[in-house]
C-alpha cells in the first residue's frame, strides 16, 4: 500500500492501528509511547543428511540429530549473544523429518520465527544463526541450506500522537478504562507506517473471565465477548474526529 501511494494523496498526518487484546478485559483499552513491537524475520532450515535404516545409522547421516542439535545450539544465541537489556526471541514452530520408527529420513525442515527490537542486533543475529546452522551441520557431516525471508520491521508508536488519542479515549471511556501496555515481541505489518509518519497502535480489551473468554490470539479456543464490537468503532471514530480538529 505504502508502495501504491497510500500515503501520497492525500499526505496523512497521522496514521492509528486497533487490534484486539485478550489479555485486556472488555471496556477497556490499551496504550504505550515509543518502541511497542518487534521486528519479525522467517527461517527456515534445510537439514541434509543420508537416510538409512534405523538399525544402521554407521552407514547414514542422521538428520533429524543433526537439526536437534541446530535447534538447541541456536538458542545459545539468544542466552549468550543477546544483551539481556534488549528483548528478543527465537523459536522454531514447525519441524518435519519425513521417516519412519526405523527410518532415517534423508532431510529434515525446520521453520521458525526470530524477533528483535533493534536494527543493529536484528542483522548481527540473522548473521549468526545462518553460520551456526550451517556450521553444525557441517561437522556432524551433514549440511544446513537457511533461507531467511525478511519480514516487518519493529514498530514505534509516535509520543505525541499517542498521547492525544490516550487523552480521547480517556474523555470517550473513562481514564480508569485506559491501560498501560508492555513491551511485546509480536510484530505488526502496522510497523511499516510508524517508520514514515506519525503513527500509534493500540489495544481493544476483549477478555471476559466470567464468560471464559480468556484465549490468547493464534489460539484454536481464541474468542472476543463481542461487547468489544460496540467500543471499538465508536472509539476510532472519536480519535478521528479528535486529531482532525488537533490540526486546525
Amino acid at each position: 500500500m505504502i508502495k501504491e501511494g497510500a500515503l501520497d494523496n492525500p499526505k496523512p498526518s497521522s496514521i492509528i492501528g486497533q487490534h484486539v487484546m485478550p489479555l485486556i478485559p472488555v471496556g477497556k483499552v490499551g496504550f504505550r509511547e515509543g518502541m511497542y513491537m518487534a521486528s519479525s524475520d522467517e527461517i527456515y532450515l534445510k537439514v541434509i543428511g543420508k537416510g538409512g535404516h534405523g538399525a544402521t545409522p554407521e552407514l547414514a547421516i542422521d538428520p533429524i540429530l543433526i537439526a536437534s542439535h541446530i535447534i538447541i545450539a541456536l538458542q545459545q544465541i539468544i542466552s549468550r549473544n543477546a544483551s539481556p537489556k534488549q528483548p528478543t526471541v527465537l523459536t522454531f514452530g514447525r519441524i518435519i523429518g519425513e521417516g519412519a520408527t526405523n527410518i532415517i529420513p534423508n532431510e529434515v525442515n525446520i521453520a521458525g520465527t526470530f524477533r528483535a527490537l533493534n536494527e543493529l542486533w536484528r542483522k548481527e543475529g540473522l548473521e549468526k544463526i545462518k553460520k551456526m546452522a550451517e556450521s553444525i551441520a557441517e561437522g556432524m557431516g551433514g549440511r544446513c541450506e537457511v533461507t531467511i525471508s525478511k519480514g516487518y520491521p519493529y514498530l514505534e508508536n509516535n509520543p505525541e500522537l499517542t498521547r492525544r488519542i490516550r487523552a480521547a479515549a480517556e474523555a470517550y471511556l473513562g481514564r480508569e478504562n485506559v491501560v498501560d501496555l508492555d513491551l511485546t515481541l509480536g510484530s505488526e505489518d502496522f510497523a511499516y507506517y510508524s517508520h514514515i509518519i506519525p503513527a500509534s497502535f493500540y489495544r481493544l480489551g476483549t477478555r471476559n473471565d466470567a464468560k471464559g473468554l480468556t484465549s490468547y490470539v493464534h489460539t484454536p479456543t481464541f474468542d472476543i465477548d463481542e461487547d468489544a464490537l460496540k467500543i471499538g468503532p465508536g472509539l476510532m471514530a472519536w480519535m478521528a474526529i479528535n486529531e482532525l480538529n488537533s490540526k486546525r
